[in-house]
């Protein structure tokens, strides 16, 4: 590995050049970019005592776009070269036509830094990291005898961008990213269960394998597994459901997230479109997409485009106040762009896309929100899920969650799913704690066919009415 900056203009192409050639793919058009990226990653795993995972992976490349109208020209090549830029000009340019647009006005630019450009793939030797997968493996073995399998692993990325707009402006983003999971699973009287915990964000990898930090990551994975051990199966009906802080924000980014990009809305396939200035949630509900947090996952300091990530609001006091945009779709919408513009790599064309989406604080004690449930579920942990963004209709499996009755918590409950529409999910919401957090930075976004990271969170919730469905008679 090579601790040397990617600076394709100095190794491998002329930026005038490629400067020209860009202003030729984007003649007539409304926009357009250059966009460069290498890219290199590692993943080490230790399964069941054995390594079962170790890659590296390295890829580089360019994207060039160019937009007429609600068409984009899309060429992107492997090799950085002139000849492969003139060929993928020939190809953007079918989208321009005739020509007749007019050039939108570059992002702005900004000095702002929100992570720091230090390679992680360089923080730790491969026998460190593998003796420290070794360490996670024993030690969460010790903890418990019930433990008969342990997953772990370590991960960490290095995205570097270059974006060279047609004004001649040059935008420079260096991504790194890391992730620490511990997964176990314990078994007794022959009944298996099992539990994990991660976290991670675009900072240096030295504070996640340091053992306190891994070391608090084994005893969660193996309280939620031990947990779901003593879990009863899960009630099924109509009922109120409370959802904890931080993670369980997964489900408000999956059954609204997705309905306020802005795409959706402007082909009007959203469950939200034209609603804007409308009441869609109940007073006190505040979301927000929100790239600028330093360090997190979702985060980044220029989007895919060159534009500079912002703090948007969504929903303010229960009012659409907002859509997450990128240049094209803003445009097109009669709005400025909101620094959503995300690709998963040079491969890919950007898109509106969720950074880190969360809902803002209420003044209810999570305690007391609890003891209003009648009866019941409170859900703290979620796994995967699935919405319809045209109807915003959801369900979502729980990891971990418990029978609530008259206020009381009962036992946890195993194979409970949440069921329901946003937009009605978010009008039931009877009250907001005062305790929102962000998820420990693990999370993962899919949207035709492109993965990106991103992060959520929310405070305690109370929504009335929501199905739940069991597996209890």
């Amino acid at each position: 590995m090579s601790a040397d900056r990617f600076r394709p203009f100095e190794t491998a192409l002329d930026q005038d050049r490629a400067l020209s050639l860009l202003r030729d793919a984007v003649a007539g058009a409304d926009d357009g970019e250059l966009f460069l990226e290498r890219r290199r990653s590692e993943v080490l795993t230790l399964d069941d005592g054995r390594i079962r995972t170790a890659s590296y992976d390295a890829s580089e490349g360019f994207g060039l776009r160019a937009v007429r109208g609600e068409t984009a020209g899309y060429a992107h090549s492997t090799d950085i070269s002139e000849p492969a830029l003139k060929r993928a000009v020939e190809t953007a340019r079918l989208a321009v036509g005739d020509g007749g647009g007019t050039l939108a006005l570059p992002p702005q630019a900004t000095n702002r830094r929100l992570y720091d450009d230090h390679d992680p793939l360089l923080d730790a030797g491969f026998p460190v990291k593998i003796e420290t997968l070794r360490e996670i493996d024993a030690y969460a073995r010790a903890l418990d005898s019930r433990i008969v399998q342990v997953t772990a692993t370590i991960a960490a990325s290095m995205q570097e961008v270059e974006i060279l707009r047609p004004e001649g402006h040059l935008v420079r983003d260096s991504r790194p990213m890391v992730r620490v999971n511990v997964h176990v699973i314990v078994e007794q009287n022959g009944r298996r269960e099992s539990g994990g915990y991660g976290s991670g964000g675009r900072h240096a990898l030295t504070g996640l394998i340091a053992p306190e930090d891994w070391q608090a990551a084994a005893q969660e994975a193996l309280r939620i597994a031990l947990v779901n051990l003593e879990a009863v199966p899960a009630p099924a009906g109509v009922m109120d459901v409370a959802l904890g802080a931080g993670w369980p924000g997964i489900l408000l980014h999956e059954a609204i997230g997705h309905g306020l990009e802005g795409d959706f809305n402007r082909k009007k396939t959203s469950a939200f479109a034209g609603l804007m200035g409308q009441q869609i949630a109940a007073r006190g509900v505040t979301v927000l997409d929100d790239g600028t947090i330093p360090d997190r996952r979702g985060s980044l300091t220029v989007d895919d485009e060159g534009t500079p990530s912002g703090k948007n609001v969504l929903i303010e006091d229960g009012v659409l106040v907002g859509y997450m945009q990128d240049r094209q779709n803003a445009r097109l919408m009669g709005v400025t762009p909101t620094g959503n513009g995300r690709r998963e790599s040079y491969a890919h064309a950007p898109m509106p896309r969720m950074t880190n989406t969360y809902m803002l604080c209420g003044d209810a004690d999570p305690a007391e929100i609890v003891a209003d449930v009648k009866d019941g579920i409170y859900a703290v942990g979620f796994g995967g899920g699935q919405v319809d963004i045209t109807n915003g209709k959801f369900v979502f499996s729980c990891t971990e969650a418990y029978r609530v009755q008259n206020g009381k918590l009962g036992a946890p409950v195993k194979g409970a799913t949440l069921i329901g529409d946003g937009a009605t999910a978010l009008k039931r919401i009877r009250a907001i704690g005062n305790d929102m957090k962000l998820d420990p930075g693990i999370g993962n976004c899919g949207k035709a066919g492109q993965w990106v990271p991103v992060g959520v969170g929310q405070p305690t919730l109370l929504i009335g009415g929501l199905t739940v469905g069991g597996s209890a008679a």
